[in-house]
């Protein structure tokens, strides 16, 4: 039975904290290969495995080190019929994948977990096409149909909540929240967009994360921003609206490089760390002073979340938001 799921912590007030980029750093820092960049193929052996766990529990130890919530994404982006299916796997398989990679953070949960650091299990989902290309789009209807296998997979893994990570158009979203809605799941929707904060569909993210809200009947936990780079949303987020309140996790790219950039990158951009902390600390600090959960994405790693974590947690506490978030 999963331990959070009908109450998140995230939700009930305090900092949270996630894991950075996790496939970067598994391809770039630990020389990993990593098809279509699915990090879950790890699971296959003791080495991949043991990579995984040091990954999971670098994270846990900045966590535990600043007394702040953890929040941990399953190894599973690429775990979906469309990539595992190019794979190999079949369905069964991945179900057993998915199994495996709540299990493993499980494992993390238990050595780590205090009253001070609640650990969050969240399965993480990928979109079924390009994370940087509104590609394969789908109807709702589509997108609900073909996402049910994962998120079935995760609730009945004993996850606490299911995150869609780097979305790239709405209807996506609301489909993945149909789903997660009928198996009874919590679920997050984090959107990535463009260097002029747009989606890569090229529907401004207030008017996508509304249209969510509305045909989902505001479903979602709360909405999240990654891969991405601060500079590409801030303007997006400053004007006060109020869907802007309903994100409360930013998990920002190492890099300002726009996505085709990226793609064309023979070598990994990790940016400046300390400069992407005062870059976290801006957002914190004015437009976004709801947020209470912080990790990053591409190309970040410990390097970078130690930072973010030292220089917003005071932010936050001087803020004064610990409150319930669900309001």
């Amino acid at each position: 039975m999963a331990k959070y799921r009908y109450a998140l912590p995230q939700l009930q007030g305090g900092f949270f904290m996630t894991d950075g980029g996790l496939e970067t750093t598994l391809i770039y820092l630990e020389h990993f290969d990593l098809p279509v960049f699915a990090a879950f193929v790890l699971l296959q052996n003791e080495q991949g495995e043991r990579a995984l766990r040091r990954y999971y529990s670098s994270y846990a130890e900045i966590a535990r080190r600043h007394d702040v919530g953890l929040i941990l994404e399953t190894a599973t982006w690429r775990a979906n019929p469309e990539y595992g299916g190019r794979l190999g796997y079949s369905l069964a398989q991945l179900e057993t994948e998915i199994r495996k990679a709540v299990s493993l953070l499980l494992d993390i949960r238990q050595e780590y977990e205090s009253p001070h650091t609640p650990v969050v299990i969240s399965g993480c989902l990928g979109p079924r096409g390009d994370g940087y290309i509104a590609q394969q789009r789908m109807t709702a209807q589509e997108a609900d149909d073909y996402h049910d296998f994962q998120i079935h997979s995760f609730t009945t893994a004993a996850a606490d909540l299911v995150t869609a990570l780097t979305l790239t158009y709405a209807e996506e979203a609301i489909g993945i929240s149909m789903a997660a809605r009928r198996h009874a799941m919590p679920v997050v929707i984090s959107f990535t967009v463009e260097t002029d904060g747009r989606l890569p569909s090229g529907q401004p993210l207030g008017e996508a994360i509304c249209q969510v809200e509305l045909d989902t009947d505001a479903y979602p936990s709360y909405y999240m921003i990654n891969c991405a780079h601060p500079s590409h949303f801030r303007a997006a987020v400053s004007g006060g609206e109020p869907w802007v309140r309903r994100i409360h996790g930013l998990r920002a790219n190492a890099s300002a490089l726009s996505h085709t950039e990226l793609e064309q990158c023979t070598k990994l951009d990790d940016g400046n760390p300390h400069q992407l902390s005062l870059d976290y600390t801006q957002l914190l600090s004015k437009s976004m002073r709801h947020v209470n959960i912080v990790g990053g994405c591409c190309g970040t790693d410990t390097r970078h979340l130690e930072r973010i974590v030292a220089s917003c947690l005071p932010v936050y506490r001087q803020g004064k938001n610990d409150k319930p978030l669900n309001s």
